[in-house]
């Protein structure tokens, strides 16, 4: 059974749309990845599968239940980290804690918690005092409560340090090992790419690519460049190049020596040996693939209109 099903979803906001005839699945016990511009929507899913906004038309369902009939039951069984909301200034870090576990009926230490994320030092102090890469760790705590089945973090990463954004990628990877589903919306490509099994990419409301961070490269016109050092270049060896069946493109950088640019979605090897072929003499290569961020402007931007999903 997925762990979160979105049917036909569509929210209007007067005569805006916010989201429009969505359609999705999480599957149960994977990270998944939830992209998209502002303004895309994203924050309308997560608003509408936690019952803070009803739908216009269209249904969700979370961990098998109604998101909006079953609302209640839903939150029991789910870690919320949500973009946007302050915390108590009075309150302590302990005094947060303690709250969360009261409302859920768990059992967790507070002091553990706060351990796991890094903000042992501060747990009785008042959060007013927080930095906003602090308030981060204790609403990531706060999520954490009662070993949720469901872990729905809206840009977790927000205020944290190049230290923190990595300690909650590794936290994402312990609890999914853990058994939970994870629903990871965020802006920072490095962060989806390095914890999501597979990633949904929205644009006006509308999913418009859903599959594994791989598949989104390959899907991506030009997925691989070849860059080839040589001691020199012709036409006649470009040519050689550019006629190969996997090569879609090949161009040559005006340096000393000449770099060979390759946009490859077969065999580089073939590349290589077309220029040896031909006399020229390869001093070095390198290949890079798309990057998450090259798949997502290719499915954001006015050009693409195709729906790619798997």
């Amino acid at each position: 059974m997925p762990a979160i099903t979105v049917d036909e979803l569509t929210k209007r906001f007067g005569q805006t749309v916010a989201l429009e005839a969505l359609s999705f699945q999480v599957e149960d016990g994977e990270v998944f990845g939830f992209l998209g511009p502002n303004g895309a929507g994203k924050s309308t899913t997560i608003n509408v599968l936690l019952d803070f906004v009803r739908p216009t038309s269209g249904s969700a369902s979370v961990l098998g239940m109604d998101a909006q009939r079953q609302s209640r039951e839903i939150r029991q069984r789910t870690g919320v980290l949500p973009e946007g909301v302050e915390l108590y200034d009075r309150l302590t870090a302990r005094q947060h804690l303690e709250f969360v576990i009261d409302s859920k009926d768990a059992t967790d230490d507070p002091e553990a918690l706060l351990e796991r994320v890094g903000l042992t030092d501060a747990i009785d102090r008042k959060a007013g005092g927080y930095s906003k890469g602090m308030a981060q760790r204790l609403m990531l705590a706060m999520a954490l409560v009662g070993e949720p089945d469901l872990l729905i973090l809206d840009e977790p990463s927000t205020g944290l340090d190049p230290n923190g954004a990595r300690e909650m990628r590794e936290i994402v990877r312990e609890e999914n090992e853990r058994g939970a589903t994870v629903f990871f919306s965020s802006h920072i490509m490095e962060q989806v790419e390095t914890v999501c099994d597979r990633v949904g990419i929205l644009r006006d409301g509308q999913m418009v690519a859903v599959d594994s961070v791989e598949g989104l490269r390959d899907s991506v016109d030009g997925g691989t460049t070849l860059r080839v050092t040589v001691d020199r270049i012709d036409d006649d060896a470009l040519q050689a190049v550019r006629s190969l069946p996997d090569v879609t493109d090949a161009t040559v950088e005006s340096h000393a020596p000449p770099t060979v640019v390759v946009t490859v979605d077969g065999s580089k090897t073939a590349v290589l040996s077309a220029l040896e072929d031909r006399g020229i003499e390869i001093q070095d290569f390198e290949t890079t693939e798309a990057s998450l961020d090259d798949v997502f402007q290719s499915y954001t931007t006015d050009t693409e209109t195709e729906v790619h999903a798997q």
